[in-house]
C-alpha cells in the first residue's frame, strides 16, 4: 500500500513541474512577444525559473519515493 501511495505522490510532484514550467514558457513566449528587445532578460529569468521548479520536483519525487 504504501509503494503505490509514493507513486502517486511521485507523479503529482512531475505533473506539478510539468505545469509549472509550461506556464514559465508561455509566459515567456507572451513578453518576448510584447517586448522582443528584452528576450535575453526574459530568457534568463525563465531558465532560472524552470531551473528551481525542476529542482524542487526532483527533490519531491525522491522524498515521495523514499520509504
Amino acid at each position: 500500500m504504501t509503494g503505490s501511495i509514493s507513486v502517486i505522490g511521485a507523479g503529482l510532484a512531475v505533473i506539478g513541474a510539468g505545469l509549472g514550467i509550461g506556464m514559465i514558457g508561455g509566459k515567456a513566449m507572451d513578453g518576448i512577444a510584447r517586448q522582443p528587445e528584452a528576450v535575453n532578460n526574459i530568457r534568463t529569468t525563465m531558465l532560472i525559473a524552470a531551473a528551481l521548479i525542476e529542482g524542487v520536483a526532483l527533490f519531491g519525487v525522491v522524498v515521495s519515493l523514499m520509504k
